[in-house]
């Protein structure tokens, strides 16, 4: 019906162009007009007609809702309350003067683009090549010439950037109307730390007569064992950020506000917002990683993110705790680990880099610490190769094990 009609909308407009003494005028006057999901507008129609003999003007739909409509001899207001999408379509206008009959066509598209954008890892180290992906939830329409996606540093774009992938999925419905998940991809060329300028992630949405964007700072870390934060643009654009480096020395962990210590913090204070920490302690055969929010009744944390996915380490999850068997195994994964609270979408992440590993000789103790290489490089023994383990917990936390916290 919407095909047949859009057929005959030039005629109708070449009636309209030829009518004597009557016309329609259209608030606003733009042929498609963007409305917010749960938003409202209004679209007025008038008639400028000079003959007397029964003025008409009328909304009409096509194959969809119409929304309320109100109407006189001269004009017709159509509001369209609490938009879903299910009320996107074409609306049509028709009035009449005299023996003329006169069509005007509005394309009300509904669209969602809330302030949701997500990094993944959720900072970035200086003089590496790196991925890093940047996704914007819960939005439609998710095609490329309304949505997209860059990276930018300071007001300019990053240069050197490679798109990958561009990934479109649907988010968990909730309600009738169902949103996307648009991820993008890119490799990055070696960052080095900026003295003033900040990396942002944009999510930009382009609709007729409307441009919005919104952007997230991605912290990039000076080294993974500098207590430097990266260069900030406010409080709330960038996450705290604090990071720790553990010697080989014995005794305790290094404590701070934001890496903790084995043992939970302090109660949370009331003047505080409630955010997940991350806590790590030694644990046979490897480390133990809690996350923990103390922020009352009614609440939990889970893990979401770590090296090689979740389904390679052991976990644990208790409402407001939640925890993580970290392996020795294979000298141990690279990368970060992050968990989150719920309700409140409050992320915790913290990064690990086991950047000597050291080798265990089968049948004469330990050896010399050495960097990972070819099995040649490696210690021998009468069994073969020595394996490759990182060093035992027994005090304080592994040799050269580096750590950078976020809480978001």
């Amino acid at each position: 019906m919407e095909q047949g009609l859009a057929l005959l909308f030039p005629v109708f407009l070449g009636l309209l162009q030829r009518a004597q003494g009557g016309s329609l005028e259209m608030e606003p006057p733009d042929s498609v007009v963007a409305v917010s999901l749960g938003g409202s507008q209004q679209l007025t129609c008038r008639l400028a007609c000079a003959d007397p003999r029964n003025p008409m003007v009328q909304w009409r739909g096509l194959d969809t809702s119409l929304g309320t409509v109100r109407s006189d001899a001269r004009s017709s207001v159509l509001s369209v309350h609490n938009a879903s999408l299910s009320e996107a379509g074409t609306r049509v206008c028709v009035g009449s003067c005299g023996t003329d009959t006169l069509l005007r066509t509005v394309k009300l598209l509904v669209f969602a683009f809330p302030d949701q954008l997500t990094v993944s890892p959720v900072a970035l180290v200086a003089r590496r090549d790196q991925e890093v992906a940047c996704t914007a939830h819960n939005v439609t329409p998710a095609n490329p010439e309304a949505l997209s996606l860059s990276l930018l540093l300071g007001d300019q774009e990053l240069e050197g950037v490679q798109a990958l992938d561009w990934d479109v999925e649907e988010e968990p419905q909730q309600g009738e109307d169902q949103l996307l998940r648009v991820t993008q991809r890119w490799l990055l060329p070696p960052l080095e730390t900026p003295t003033s300028l900040t990396l942002h992630c944009r999510a930009t949405m382009n609709l007729p007569g409307l441009r919005l964007s919104h952007q997230r700072a991605i912290p990039v870390l000076h080294s993974l064992n500098s207590p430097e934060p990266p260069v900030k643009t406010s409080p709330e654009a960038t996450p705290e950020l604090s990071s720790t480096s553990s010697s080989r020395s014995p005794g305790p962990p290094p404590r701070n506000s934001s890496s903790g210590s084995p043992g939970p913090p302090p109660g949370n204070s009331s003047n505080r917002p409630c955010r997940p920490e991350i806590h790590q302690s030694p644990a046979a055969g490897g480390l133990e990683l809690l996350c923990q929010a103390l922020c009352g009744p009614g609440v939990a944390v889970g893990w979401t993110q770590a090296p090689g996915g979740l389904e390679a380490y052991q976990r644990r999850e208790a409402g407001a705790q939640a925890w993580l068997s970290v392996p020795w195994a294979g000298c141990c994964a690279e990368g970060w680990f992050q968990c989150r609270l719920d309700p409140g979408g409050q992320m915790a992440s913290l990064y690990l880099v086991p950047e000597i590993c050291e080798f265990w000789g089968l049948g004469r103790g330990l050896g010399e610490p050495q960097r990972e290489g070819s099995p040649a490089s490696r210690p021998q023994t009468g069994n073969g190769p020595a394996q490759i383990r990182c060093p035992q917990l027994s005090r304080g936390l592994p040799l050269r094990w580096k750590m950078s916290h976020l809480a978001l």
